[in-house]
């Protein structure tokens, strides 16, 4: 009896793993991309059965690509690029959400190219120039969430390069490294975020070295901005009628405003090498 119940769990097993194999790749890898982080399913996967080494082969697992955890291990931005240009190529250039630190000139190539599928890139701490922004950027009219926070070789020209490619974006991070107190007042960036980004309703500009001015013109052209983050930002000073104004979003964060949240991620994430040749 007990033999006879141990077969029957053995074979139930064998059937569910055989279910398991035998599914759709598009499936399977829908639930991947759920349950999995990116390295698990570049590492691990492809090495269980043939049937999960084509769904992580394919595009379909690679519609989102949330590198950030991975890359706080690492200072390589070449091999941040590699795995960037992998993993884009594998998702036949569908990315639809890409995240990813010190990304280089190589990486920001591919990910310029993924056309109208791309909607979100984070690429904080990244290599990228004004340069190579103007080099390789191609239209990406869903974009609509740009992050380039602590690009320190991104200035405004890069800004307004992206702003010309990427007509639908509603959410900017442009957060930067803390700065003296006395720093002097730099309005370009703001001055340029006004005049090509009008739509934004999202923007992030903590430490920038902006004053009122700059201040003043993103809260004049930016119609639809409902979130303003300018913590750190010691040179705005509120005069005039930009207190009121500020106090009119749903929501702002100024220099001299305490806020519990946290401006960043801090999750660790799992020191994995992405070894496969693909």
């Amino acid at each position: 009896m007990v033999v006879a119940l141990a077969d029957e769990n053995k074979a139930a097993v064998e059937e569910q793993w055989r279910s398991w194999e035998g599914l759709n790749p598009e499936i399977l890898a829908l639930i991947f991309a759920r349950i999995m982080p990116v390295e698990e399913m570049v590492n691990r996967v492809p090495f269980v059965c043939k049937g999960w080494m084509e769904a992580v082969a394919g595009p379909y697992c690679w519609s989102e690509v949330d590198l950030q955890a991975w890359c706080r291990r690492r200072n390589d931005s070449h091999a941040v690029d590699l795995v960037v240009k992998k993993l884009v190529r594998r998702s036949k250039f569908t990315v639809q959400r890409l995240s990813a630190y010190r990304m280089g000139e190589p990486g920001f190539f591919f990910v310029a190219h993924c056309g109208n599928f791309l909607k979100a890139l984070e690429m904080p701490m990244s290599d990228v120039t004004d340069q190579m922004v103007l080099k390789h950027i191609k239209p990406l009219p869903n974009l609509t969430l740009l992050d380039v926070s602590h690009c320190l070789k991104i200035t405004s020209k890069g800004l307004a390069t992206f702003a010309t490619q990427c007509k639908s974006l509603i959410q900017l991070k442009r957060n930067m490294p803390p700065l003296d107190a006395h720093s002097p007042t730099d309005d370009s960036e703001p001055k340029t975020v006004a005049d090509t980004m009008p739509n934004l309703q999202h923007i992030e500009l903590c430490f920038g070295r902006f004053g009122d001015s700059g201040l003043s013109e993103i809260l004049t052209k930016c119609k639809s901005l409902i979130h303003l983050d300018i913590q750190g930002s010691w040179n705005v000073e509120l005069n005039g009628d930009l207190a009121e104004m500020c106090e009119r979003l749903q929501h702002f964060q100024s220099p001299w405003v305490d806020d519990d949240s946290q401006l960043s991620d801090t999750s660790e994430g799992s020191d994995v090498s992405f070894t496969d040749s693909n």
